[in-house]
């Protein structure tokens, strides 16, 4: 329990991401290679190339390649907010692909904000993503909210200690 009380350290990586249209789609902003290991279920080493093309990103990888919408990632910290343009280009992706399901984002963008809520090497940026989450409660049950609030709490805890 004791390595979970040191300091964290940003990690610098070479991106993976091509841009190959001269014309970028208004999210690609959005696209990280963090969602695509999680959208994936595979690790950074795994990734090849991610190519944006001007209506969709194709990944490379170990076992992996598709092409994916831009709609399937989750907004970050860094780049310029969600809009309602970006808000209803989501519902519209997850009406499409879980019609008799459910209207909310996948699963796996809950573990993208928890795992950045753990990344965050200060209480402001911890802040910051939950500022984020709480923009786009839409996408979340409120359990899942519930979840992702108290894994907030818990790691400002662990970085005010």
């Amino acid at each position: 329990m004791v390595s979970s009380l040191q300091r964290k350290a940003v990690v610098i990586r070479a991106s993976k991401i091509v841009h190959k249209s001269s014309a970028l789609h208004q999210l690609t902003r959005f696209v990280t290679e963090e969602a695509i290991c999680l959208m994936f279920n595979i690790s950074f080493e795994d990734i090849y190339v991610v190519e944006c093309w001007r209506y969709v990103v194709y990944v490379h990888g170990t076992g992996v390649s598709k092409f994916v919408s831009y709609a399937d990632f989750p907004p970050i910290l860094g780049v310029a907010p969600p809009r309602v343009r970006d808000f209803i280009r989501w519902r519209k992706r997850w009406r499409k692909q879980n019609e008799l399901y459910r209207k909310q984002a996948p699963n796996w963008w809950a573990e993208f904000f928890a795992q950045e809520f753990s990344r965050a090497t200060s209480e402001d940026v911890l802040h910051s993503w939950g500022k984020l989450v709480e923009l786009i409660t839409f996408a979340f049950n409120e359990d899942t909210l519930q979840e992702l609030r108290r894994s907030s709490h818990q790691e400002k805890s662990l970085i005010c200690f």
